[in-house]
């Protein structure tokens, strides 16, 4: 659960529906990312991160929204990525963020690669209703 006290700098929301529409949505990830001066190796954990949840979200939810904000506690800037589908939601969230445990059959990163990648990770999902998963990737660390 993410308790911070955070003030967010600025907001941006993109739908993600369709594959194509993952690279424009890395992208502006990255000029984000950039603005606030985060180095290329945070940069590229958080872009690899919203790769991956992205891509769950089409798989699995045909597609859902992202917020994306930059955010700031004190001196300390970073990147909130909020990805929202209203697909089957996750059964079992405690089973799905174990390593090895896929669903999709695939060898993508799953909810516990990406966890590692960021700064803070938060999932809530309610079966029939849909998944939200929020993932803070600070300037630097």
């Amino acid at each position: 659960m993410m308790t911070t006290q955070l003030v967010t700098l600025t907001k941006d929301r993109m739908v993600v529906k369709l594959e194509q529409d993952v690279v424009p949505f890395r992208n502006r990830v990255k000029e984000h990312a950039t603005k606030i001066g985060m180095g290329l190796v945070n940069q590229t954990k958080l872009i690899t991160a919203a790769s991956e949840l992205s891509r769950n979200m089409l798989r699995y939810a045909g597609g859902g929204e992202v917020l994306i904000e930059v955010v700031s506690k004190g001196r300390e800037n970073g990147i909130r990525l909020t990805f929202s589908d209203k697909g089957p939601g996750i059964e079992d969230i405690k089973k799905a963020m174990q390593d090895g445990y896929s669903t999709g059959k695939s060898l993508g990163l799953g909810l516990p690669g990406t966890k590692r990648l960021v700064s803070e990770f938060d999932i809530k999902s309610v079966p029939n209703q849909g998944t939200t998963v929020i993932i803070l990737k600070w300037k630097n660390g």
